[in-house]
């Protein structure tokens, strides 16, 4: 699978929305499709939403699985207010579609299905450490896991741990695979099984 730079990733991603291409919503219905292949309605998803476009997919991806029939969930931990422009349109979209948002996780209660939409391609940090609670609790349920990009905690342009990463099963790149996850170590063993949907955005070598 080809993996590039995130720089270069973020250019053509630039180039595509001067264009006019709204990516958010094709992310979140290629993650939602994702998930509707290979789980029935019956099955409760817990969407992640970091407080990035990341959190935007996720939220996206959250509305277009309510609108399948799942059961979905939402955690935003951070303050929608202070999302950026496109997520807050996601954050917009789903309490329009009926749905909830928690912003801490209840006790007890196990998804079927988690979308891990924390943080994405930016990430240049390490966890603090309530996003590593979180993350350390999504990690001992078990459950099956879609990181949307690359798993929260991992340098996309390294794949170096930035703490204790979230470990998926699955993890759907959008336009191209970044380079920290085609690397042996810990952004691989993160990254599970490695998707890429394209959205569509011709990735160009001098991009």
């Amino acid at each position: 699978m080809p993996s590039y730079p995130v720089a270069q990733i973020r250019r053509a991603e630039q180039l595509a929305l001067a264009s006019g291409r709204a990516l958010m919503p094709l992310a979140g219905r290629a993650a939602a499709e994702f998930i509707a292949a290979r789980f029935p309605p019956d099955h409760t998803v817990l969407a992640l939403a970091g407080p990035g476009n990341n959190g935007g997919d996720a939220l996206e991806a959250a509305a277009r699985l309510l609108a399948l029939g799942f059961a979905v969930r939402v955690l935003l931990p951070s303050d929608p207010v202070r999302l950026p422009p496109d997520a807050a349109r996601a954050w917009s979209g789903w309490l329009a579609a009926g749905g909830q948002a928690q912003s801490a996780l209840t006790p007890g209660d196990i998804p079927d299905i988690v979308i891990d939409g924390l943080f994405g391609i930016g990430l240049n940090r390490t966890l603090d450490a309530d996003w590593q609670a979180l993350v350390d609790t999504v990690n001992s349920w078990n459950v099956p896991v879609l990181s949307l990009d690359v798993p929260s905690g991992i340098d996309a342009d390294t794949g170096a741990a930035l703490g204790r990463p979230i470990q998926a099963n699955w993890t759907l790149s959008f336009i191209a695979a970044t380079a920290g996850l085609s690397r042996p170590g810990p952004g691989q063993i993160a990254a599970g099984e490695r998707h890429v949907d394209t959205l569509g955005v011709i990735l160009s070598p001098d991009a």
